[in-house]
């Protein structure tokens, strides 16, 4: 007599990681999985902090148990791929799906290839057609860049809109972009949608009416990057020390007259391009506001201070941490989406296939086997090469290919 096969287990434990209040999957996230056949435990209370009951989870298909029970899944979804998770509770053959900053952090995936975990770092995701509902890093910065900008209009002792009243005429506030990627962008939006003046500006040329598509005004400075043909869904890339002297000089006047200036640029697995100086932040009017959405990562703003709000001559540097987990509502629901649909790539008939022939699956999978599989992170670990792979033996001859 055979035995029905296991449904594959989708743990989901609650966030650990100090201030971090976003949950793997809200229960929007859950119906697709359930339907592909997986079996789905919930961790109690790892949604509370984003709104998220168990009885919401429960509705759509979800068991709810204990962090062992989810942390023993065959699949385990989180958020943030620290120690604070705990990998003592994982085991041999599992698979870690999250953010795991591996760059960053290259020692974390060593610990974890140690377990013998397969982890498939998120913000590896391609950028592609095809990847884009899998894109936790534009769906994260879309929430960081809305927040940024009520950020700087709490902390700016002025109004954003222009305002006609009896007792005389409120300008609108001068706000300045500095990057226009999917978190500037955001940023764009909101300030325009509260009234300000905006302006912004990116390396990448072709961002310019992606700019002016929102009603900000695209500052063009006479620089030669060499990234002219990337759009604003591309990683921008490092600036050499002498271009961003140069950029530095030629923004100068644009963040002087401005009343709040948002960074955004970062690079992937480098740390963020210091592009306003102190110098610059001085020549600004006392009153205004930096927000440095690039703070965790070094910082756009040469006076920022990651967690800290730094007065540098009566301007205020804001370097927010972990700017979605503040809105983990909807950073949760679109954080779930990208995870659920990254999953189904993998799940099918309650099965999961970590070694499933997908592009989108080869090129965000960095431990596998024991071993870190990611070429880049086995570098900076200072580990060998990894063996290329055996060519694929040639079929072999029929009697009617061999006759003919």
């Amino acid at each position: 007599m055979s035995t029905a096969p296991t449904a594959v287990t989708i743990g989901v434990p609650r966030e650990t990681l100090e201030g971090e209040r976003r949950v793997a999957m809200s229960p929007a996230a859950l119906p697709a999985l359930v339907k592909a056949g997986a079996r789905i435990v919930i961790e109690a209370g790892a949604g509370e902090a984003a709104g998220f009951a168990d009885s919401l989870y429960r509705d759509r298909g979800a068991e709810i148990g204990s962090r062992a029970d989810a942390l023993g899944a065959q699949v385990v979804a989180v958020v943030r791929v620290t120690p604070e998770l705990g990998f003592d509770g994982l085991r041999q053959g599992q698979v870690l799906v999250g953010m795991a900053s591996p760059f960053a952090t290259p020692d974390v995936v060593r610990q974890v290839a140690e377990r013998g975990v397969t982890l498939f770092a998120l913000e590896l995701v391609p950028r592609t057609t095809r990847a884009q509902a899998m894109d936790v890093l534009s769906s994260q910065a879309n929430v960081a860049g809305y927040k940024a900008v009520l950020l700087a209009a709490s902390a700016l002792p002025k109004m954003f809109p222009l305002l006609t009243t009896a007792a005389g005429t409120i300008p609108p506030a001068r706000v300045f972009v500095v990057g226009a990627g999917v978190a500037g962008l955001s940023a764009i939006a909101t300030a325009r949608r509260l009234g300000a003046v905006v302006e912004a500006y990116d390396v990448r040329a072709a961002v310019k009416e992606e700019v002016q598509s929102l009603g900000a005004r695209f500052v063009e400075l006479p620089l030669e990057t060499g990234q002219e043909g990337t759009g604003s869904g591309a990683y921008a890339q490092q600036l050499s020390e002498e271009t961003l002297g140069k950029q530095r000089e030629l923004m100068a006047k644009t963040v002087a007259g401005s009343d709040v200036v948002i960074t955004t640029a970062q690079v992937q697995g480098a740390k963020a391009p210091v592009i306003i100086t102190e110098e610059m932040v001085r020549g600004m009017a006392p009153g205004s506001v930096v927000v440095d959405l690039a703070a965790e990562q070094g910082g756009n703003c040469e006076s920022t201070v990651a967690g800290e709000t730094v007065d540098v001559g009566g301007v205020k540097v804001i370097g927010p941490r972990n700017v979605p987990a503040t809105l983990a509502t909807d950073a949760s629901l679109t954080y779930g989406k990208n995870v659920a649909s990254f999953l189904g790539l993998m799940v099918k008939d309650g099965a999961a296939n970590p070694e499933v022939a997908d592009d989108i699956v080869r090129e965000t999978r960095v431990t596998h086997n024991g071993e870190v599989v990611n070429p880049r992170i086995r570098e900076m670990l200072g580990l060998e090469p990894m063996p290329a792979p055996a060519p694929e033996p040639a079929p072999a001859e029929t009697p009617e290919e061999v006759a003919g």
